[in-house]
C-alpha cells in the first residue's frame, strides 16, 4: 500500500479539525523543534498532546487523498492519534538522520497507548523500515490490543517483514484467537515454511481436541503437497462446514492437481466456490 503527499494531507486534515488555539500552539512546538533539533521540547510535545487534544474526539474527512483517508478510516482513528503521527512525521520529513533515532527511542518508554497509535500508523512515517525493530518487538506482547495494532489492518508487515517475521506474527495471532480475516497480504506473503507451520500447529490442537480456526489454513494454498492433503481431506470430511469451505478453497485454488482432483470427489463443495458462495471473506462468519 502506497501512501502519497502524506505530510501535506496530514496537516491540512489537522487543521480543519483542531482547534485554532491548539493548532497554533503545535505549529509553534513545531517550529521550535525543527529550527534547533531539540529533542525534549518533541518528547514534551508528543506527551502534551494528550492534554490538548481529547482522545475521544473524532476526524472530519475532507481530504481528496481516499487512500489515506480510508486506512484512517479503517485504524478507527482519532485526532489524537492523528496529531502524535502528524507530529512524528512533520520532524522525520525536516532531518530525517537526527530525528531517526529520537523517534525509536520515544517509542520505548511509550506508554500503551502511544505504541498502539506509533503501531497502527508506522506505515505513514518516512522511511518506516527504519522501525522494524520495534513492529518485530511488538510481536512479542501479550496485550492484545499492542498486538493488534501491528498485526491486523495494518500493511506494514506485508510490506517490510522478512518471511520468519511474518510467520511468527500469523502464528501468534492464531494462537491468541484473534481476527485473522484482518491480516492483510495473506496470499501475498504465504510461503512454503508457514504452510509446514500451520500443518504441525493443527496436528497439534487437534491431538488435543482443540478447535483451529478455518481461516488459518489460507497460506497453504499454493503450497499443498501429500502431508497437506491429507489435512485438506480432514477438513472436507468434516462435519463443520466452515471447514469444509476452507479445504474446498485451498483445493480450488492450489496448482497441484491431486488437490483438484480431490476436491472433484466433493461436487457441491467445488461448484459453492466456482460459484462465489464460498470464499475466505465470508467463511469468517
Amino acid at each position: 500500500m502506497e501512501f502519497t503527499d502524506i505530510n501535506h494531507d496530514l496537516e491540512r486534515l489537522l487543521k480543519e479539525n483542531l482547534d485554532d488555539k491548539v493548532w497554533s500552539w503545535l505549529m509553534a512546538k513545531l517550529k521550535l523543534i525543527t529550527a534547533s533539533n531539540a529533542t525534549k521540547e518533541l518528547y514534551l510535545t508528543y506527551t502534551l498532546l494528550a492534554s490538548k487534544v481529547d482522545k475521544r474526539d473524532s476526524l472530519k474527512y475532507t481530504s481528496n487523498n481516499k487512500v489515506l483517508e480510508n486506512y484512517l478510516r479503517e485504524q478507527s482513528a482519532g485526532l489524537l492519534e492523528v496529531s502524535r503521527i502528524y507530529l512524528l512525521s512533520k520532524v522525520l520529513w525536516n532531518d530525517e538522520p537526527f530525528f531517526r533515532s529520537k523517534v525509536a527511542n520515544l517509542i520505548q518508554v511509550a506508554d500503551t497507548s502511544e505504541l498502539e497509535t506509533f503501531l497502527k500508523f508506522l506505515v505513514l512515517l518516512p522511511n518506516a523500515e527504519n522501525y522494524k525493530n520495534s513492529a518485530v518487538e511488538a510481536l512479542r506482547t501479550n496485550i492484545s490490543t499492542v498486538f493488534d495494532a501491528i498485526s491486523l489492518n495494518n500493511p506494514y508487515p506485508g510490506d517490510y517483514f522478512n518471511d520468519q517475521q511474518w510467520n511468527q506474527m500469523y502464528l501468534k495471532a492464531a494462537f491468541m484467537q484473534r481476527d485473522l480475516s484482518s491480516i492483510m497480504d495473506i496470499d501475498r506473503r504465504a510461503n512454503s515454511d508457514l504452510a509446514r507451520i500451520i500443518s504441525d500447529y493443527a496436528h497439534e490442537r487437534w491431538a488435543a481436541s482443540r478447535h483451529v480456526d478455518p481461516l488459518f489454513w489460507r497460506p497453504v494454498t499454493k503450497f499443498l503437497n501429500d502431508n497437506l492433503l491429507k489435512d485438506m481431506e480432514r477438513l472436507l470430511n468434516s462435519d463443520d462446514p466452515r471447514e469444509n469451505g476452507a479445504g474446498a478453497l485451498c483445493c480450488y485454488f492450489s496448482d497441484d492437481k491431486k488437490a483438484k482432483n480431490l476436491l472433484k470427489k466433493y461436487p457441491e463443495l467445488e461448484d459453492q466456490v466456482a460459484s462465489g458462495k464460498i470464499t475466505w471473506e465470508n467463511l469468517k462468519h
